[in-house]
């Protein structure tokens, strides 16, 4: 996937921990892990809120995303890339 949690660049310029700011948001340490490794499939506008609010910094700050062409091929289509 293409997109790239940047969290921990974040966490280390504002000087704070990963157990810090999961209390702050209010989320799990588990939760606030599987974030920072990119093992979730999803993330709530109202916690990516929190997280921005917390950090004082912006959605674009804690995600990345590298240009992949699959990304514009339909659900639909097979693994392969063909119908």
């Amino acid at each position: 996937m293409p997109i790239r949690i940047t969290l921990d660049a974040m966490l280390a310029r504002r000087g704070m921990t990963a157990r810090e700011l999961a209390a702050t948001v209010g989320i799990s340490e588990t939760q606030m892990s599987l974030f920072r490794s990119g093992k979730v499939k999803g993330i709530r506008f109202r916690t990516l809120a929190r997280l921005c609010a917390a950090l004082g910094c912006a959605p674009g700050d804690l995600l990345d995303y590298a240009y992949d062409a699959d990304d514009l091929r339909d659900a639909d289509e097979g693994a392969d890339g063909e119908d």
